[in-house]
């Protein structure tokens, strides 16, 4: 019995010896969540997400949803019926209908209609909770109204940073697909040459070309000039210039039938050549200019692109700019929609929710108006344009904390 028994220590010793040895690399990682778990439990969503919170995220992010695909099937037909007959008349694919158009056409148009899809999803099923008196009973059990827009403001953090992860990231590359399909299929006229461009690449070097074909990327009659202490110290010419489009790296250009000359005090000399690949800090966007354009870069490139431009003295970056702008303010206007929708239907009067929901409307339409009256203001009124982005966001900022103010009472 004795045998027996020293037999069971053992192998219980040996068996947690081995346990210990491999499970030695956690004790660094137990010791830590001994020392800061009290700290990170602060940030465990479990804290702040309760069932009452969960129960209006999955009404606001489903009624969200299924107002998008409502209201953009609605656009959808409305657009295919009116372009049916282009489509047949340019025999354009039914591939190139649906992946190239329809594709980029929906989330364009759901990620700039987003306030409204906000506005009238917070409408709809805040006005049906206060209809059936759940509202009425969530501020009876002791839940404060600024306790109730806590799962709003989580809905509406959720939309505001997919909306902008769209809007910089990945509608501009289908904006460039469905530009080019309206081109061929639509007839929709797109700037692709530029005549008499004169441009500052560099500090002190202008470069000018009579004409450029943005189809084939080349230009004629190229002219580059570099200047020291206002002084003409280098003068390039060349017949023609095609930008590299197969380059690892930007600004590659090849120069045909090229002359230099360079001028040193009362010296001159010329070099030429017949074909020259050479680095020109200029590219085929900063050339041609098509309505839209600013579109069609994402956020990384328009930053780039307005530096860039802002160094060259460029004036024709204000376009540029009020879009940088306002894709950060139009993921704004989620809480900001939402405040206002919540405090007008949270409350349960009669009539139901046809005078909410006109309102609401009404709202969303005006701040989407606002938008493109305020661009309008820093494109031709010179108007700063960070300001001019912001403009809608202020004001219906003022609107959303009257009706905040309002609301609990």
């Amino acid at each position: 019995m004795n045998s027996i028994t020293s037999n069971i220590k053992e192998r219980y010793q040996k068996i947690s010896s081995t346990i210990k040895e491999k499970a030695s690399f956690l004790l660094p990682l137990w010791s830590f969540l001994k020392k800061y778990g009290a700290f990170l439990a602060y940030f465990n969503p479990k804290r702040y997400i309760k069932i009452l919170d969960w129960y209006i995220i999955k009404k606001f992010i489903g009624t969200y949803i299924f107002s998008i695909i409502l209201i953009i099937s609605v656009a959808i037909v409305f657009d295919v019926n009116e372009n049916l007959a282009r489509f047949a008349q340019y025999h354009a694919p039914l591939k190139a209908i649906v992946f190239d158009y329809y594709a980029n056409f929906v989330p364009y148009f759901a990620n700039l209609f987003s306030p409204l899809f906000v506005f009238i999803a917070v409408i709809f099923f805040t006005s049906k909770l206060a209809g059936n008196s759940e509202i009425i009973s969530i501020l009876a059990a002791g839940v404060s109204f600024k306790r109730l827009m806590r799962p709003y403001m989580i809905s509406c953090a959720l939309i505001s940073i997919l909306s902008y992860y769209l809007s910089s990231n990945v509608i501009p590359h289908g904006t460039v697909i469905r530009q080019n399909f309206e081109a061929l299929y639509k007839n929709k006229t797109k700037t692709t040459s530029a005549d008499n461009t004169l441009l500052q690449v560099d500090k002190g070097v202008i470069a000018s070309i009579q004409h450029y074909d943005n189809n084939s990327k080349r230009g004629y009659g190229f002219s580059l000039d570099k200047f020291e202490n206002k002084k003409l110290v280098s003068h390039l010419t060349a017949t023609e210039i095609q930008y590299d489009t197969i380059s690892d790296t930007k600004y590659h250009w090849t120069i045909s039938n090229w002359k230099i000359r360079k001028l040193e005090g009362l010296k001159e000399k010329i070099t030429t050549g017949s074909q020259r690949d050479t680095i020109i800090m200029m590219e085929p966007t900063d050339i041609v200019y098509s309505k839209g354009q600013q579109e069609t870069f994402t956020s990384a490139q328009l930053q780039d692109y307005i530096s860039k431009q802002i160094d060259r003295g460029s004036s024709n970056v204000v376009q540029y700019q009020v879009e940088y702008h306002k894709r950060i303010a139009s993921s704004f206007a989620s809480f900001i929609l939402t405040t206002i929708g919540l405090s007008l239907s949270s409350r349960k009067r009669k009539g139901g929710m046809g005078l909410y929901m006109g309102i609401g409307l009404a709202l969303s339409f005006g701040y989407i108006m606002l938008q493109t009256v305020s661009a309008t203001f820093a494109i031709n009124a010179n108007t700063p344009p960070i300001i001019a982005a912001w403009i809608p966001n202020i004001i219906f900022s003022l609107v959303a904390y009257f009706c905040y103010r309002k609301a609990p009472n």
